[in-house]
């Protein structure tokens, strides 16, 4: 299988960021209506942060913290690891199982430029199990 690089699992991405200050209820709407798991802080168009799916679960609802009057930058993951575009989806990927995270923002100059996550190297998998999964189906319907 040919090796992807980051930049090229990214290239399409819309990115979605936000202010240190948005809530935590603005940002997880935010990143539904985007459907994506992370959102990307930034300041002066600089990454500062990172705020997850999990960050939500874990530092704000289980904490009993108000997802409506808490800012994101209060429970945001702040010491993060990044990857430039040029690096292999393989490295992305070794630095997310040694770490124990599901996203690792992809930066230029310290500006975000896409993220990737787990399921980016599910891609062309999933890709070739939906055409299988798409074959089996007309094939059972000539059948």
């Amino acid at each position: 299988m040919p090796t992807r690089m980051v930049g090229e699992v990214v290239a399409n991405q819309t990115i979605v960021t936000a202010d240190k200050e948005m809530t935590v209820r603005e940002a997880s709407q935010r990143m539904a209506a985007g459907k994506v798991g992370a959102i990307m802080v930034v300041e002066n168009s600089q990454l500062i942060g990172l705020f997850t799916e999990r960050d939500a679960l874990v530092r704000v609802l289980a904490a009993g913290i108000d997802p409506s009057t808490t800012p994101i930058g209060d429970v945001m993951t702040s010491t993060l690891q990044t990857i430039p575009a040029d690096r292999p989806l393989g490295h992305a990927m070794h630095m997310m199982h040694e770490g124990g995270f599901r996203h690792v923002p992809v930066v230029a100059d310290g500006r975000p430029i896409g993220m990737i996550s787990a399921r980016d190297a599910l891609g062309l998998e999933m890709v070739a199990f939906e055409t299988e999964l798409e074959q089996k189906t007309s094939i059972a319907e000539i059948l």
